[in-house]
C-alpha cells in the first residue's frame, strides 16, 4: 500500500488530474446514480482552495511588500500593462470573430431575479467601494480589491518595522504556502468529483442548441490563448513562447477550468510561479491582481454575447461604435469580479450601447447561462493561465534587457 502510495505521489500533479478526469468521466457515464457521493470530493477541494487563498494574498502580499527593498524592481508596472493589453486585444479578437461569424439566438430564455449594473460608472463606483472594504469583510467575501488594498497599505506600513515582526509574517506565509501544498496535491480527487458532476448533471446534449454560439466563443479563447498571446510574449522575450505558454496552461489552465474561479486557483498560480522560478516579491501581487483584473475571457464572453443579440435584432454596426464596444468590453471585464454574477451580468451594460432593452439583454444572459457550463470553465482557464504568463513574460523582458 505504501508503495503504491509513493509510486502514486512520483506522478507529476497533471498526470495525477488527468487520471482523476479518466475515472470521474468512467463513473459518470456508467454508474452516475450509484456514484453520487463522488461529488463532495469536488464540493471539498473547490471549498478548500477558496478558504485558504483570501488569507494566502493577504499575508504573502503584506510581506512581499514589508520585506521589499527601495531600489529593487518588481516589474508590476510592465504586467499591469501588459494585463490591460492582453484584455483589449481579447476583445477586439471576439469583435472582429462575431463579425466574420454573425450570430442569431433564439432569445425565449428570462434571466429573472437578476439585477446588473446600471453603467460604466456602477461598476467603477463598486470597485471603489471594494477597496475601502472592512478588511474582516473583505476577507470573509473574497473580495480580493479589498484584501490587496488592506494587504499593500499594511506592508507599506510594516516596512520600517522589527525583524522580528517581519519573520513572524515570513513564518506565516510560509505555513499557509505550505497549506496550500497540500489542498493542490488534492487535485486529483476533486477534479474527479467535479468531472463527474458536471457530466452527471448538466451532460453535453444540452448544449447542442448553442453550438455555433460556443464554437465562436471557445474559438476566440483558443486563438487569444493559442495565437494572441504566444504573440506578445515573443515580441517581449524574444524567443520561443509556446513552451512556457503551454506550461501554464497545462499546469494552470487546465485546474482553473474545473474549478471554474479565478480566486480558487490563486494557490495553484502561485505554485507555478514558484516552480518557474519567479520573483517572489513580484508574483505575490501580480497573481491575486490578475485574478481581478486580467480578464480577457470576460472581454470575450461580453463582446460575442453582445453582438449576438445586435445580429439577432438586425442592428447595424460601423467600426468605429465595435472599436468602442472593445474599450467598453475591456474595461467592463476588469471590473467583473466586483459585480455579482461576474462577466454574463455586464452584458446589459454592453447592449446599452446599441440601444438594446434591458428586457432582451437578461435574455442574452439567460443564454450565457445555458452555456456556461462550458463557456465559464474555458473562460477561467484563459484568465487564469495568463496571470502566470504574463507575469513570466514581464520578468523574462527585463532579464532580456538586462543581459544586452
Amino acid at each position: 500500500m505504501k508503495n503504491s502510495i509513493h509510486k502514486w505521489n512520483e506522478l507529476s500533479l497533471v498526470k495525477r488530474i488527468l487520471v482523476g478526469i479518466i475515472i470521474g468521466v468512467i463513473l459518470a457515464v456508467t454508474v452516475s446514480d450509484a456514484a453520487r457521493w463522488v461529488t463532495i470530493f469536488g464540493s471539498l477541494f473547490v471549498g478548500a482552495l477558496k478558504a485558504v487563498a483570501p488569507i494566502l494574498v493577504l499575508f504573502l502580499v503584506m510581506h512581499a511588500i514589508s520585506k521589499h527593498k527601495s531600489g529593487h524592481q518588481t516589474n508590476m508596472k510592465s504586467i499591469i500593462a501588459l494585463y490591460g493589453l492582453s484584455t483589449f486585444l481579447a476583445a477586439l479578437v471576439a469583435v472582429v470573430a462575431s463579425f466574420l461569424f454573425p450570430i442569431s439566438l433564439s432569445l425565449v430564455t428570462s434571466a429573472e431575479g437578476l439585477t446588473p449594473p446600471g453603467g460604466l460608472v456602477e461598476v467603477l463606483q463598486t470597485l471603489l467601494f471594494n477597496i475601502v472594504d472592512n478588511p474582516i469583510n473583505a476577507l470573509l467575501t473574497s473580495n480580493y480589491i479589498g484584501i490587496l488594498t488592506w494587504a499593500v497599505l499594511l506592508g507599506i506600513a510594516l516596512r520600517n518595522a522589527p525583524n522580528t515582526t517581519k519573520n513572524m509574517l515570513a513564518n506565516f506565509s510560509d505555513a499557509i504556502s505550505q497549506i496550500v501544498k497540500w489542498v493542490i496535491n488534492l487535485a486529483p480527487l476533486g477534479i474527479m468529483g467535479l468531472v463527474f458532476e458536471a457530466i452527471a448533471t448538466n451532460g453535453l446534449a444540452a448544449l447542442l442548441d448553442y453550438a455555433k454560439l460556443l464554437i465562436v466563443l471557445v474559438g476566440c479563447m483558443l486563438f487569444i490563448a493559442l495565437v494572441m498571446n504566444p504573440l506578445v510574449v515573443f515580441i517581449n522575450i524574444r524567443k520561443n513562447p509556446y513552451p512556457l505558454v503551454f506550461k501554464c496552461l497545462r499546469e494552470s489552465g487546465l485546474t482553473a477550468f474545473f474549478t471554474r474561479s479565478s480566486a480558487a486557483n490563486i494557490p495553484v498560480n502561485m505554485s507555478l510561479s514558484e516552480k518557474l522560478g519567479l520573483d517572489k516579491d513580484t508574483y505575490s501581487v501580480s497573481i491575486p491582481l490578475g485574478a481581478t483584473i486580467n480578464m480577457a475571457g470576460a472581454a470575450v464572453t461580453i463582446s460575442v454575447l453582445t453582438l449576438a443579440a445586435v445580429h439577432t435584432l438586425g442592428i447595424q454596426v460601423d467600426f468605429g461604435t465595435a472599436l468602442i464596444l472593445s474599450v467598453l468590453a475591456a474595461v467592463s471585464a476588469c471590473g467583473a469580479s466586483g459585480v455579482a454574477g461576474g462577466s454574463l451580468l455586464l452584458i446589459p451594460l454592453a447592449c446599452s450601447l446599441f440601444g438594446i432593452p434591458n428586457e432582451i439583454a437578461m435574455q442574452v444572459i439567460g443564454v450565457g447561462f445555458i452555456i456556461s457550463v462550458l463557456q465559464d470553465s474555458c473562460e477561467t482557464a484563459l484568465n487564469s493561465s495568463s496571470d502566470v504568463l504574463y507575469t513570466a513574460t514581464a520578468e523574462y523582458a527585463k532579464k532580456r534587457r538586462e543581459d544586452r
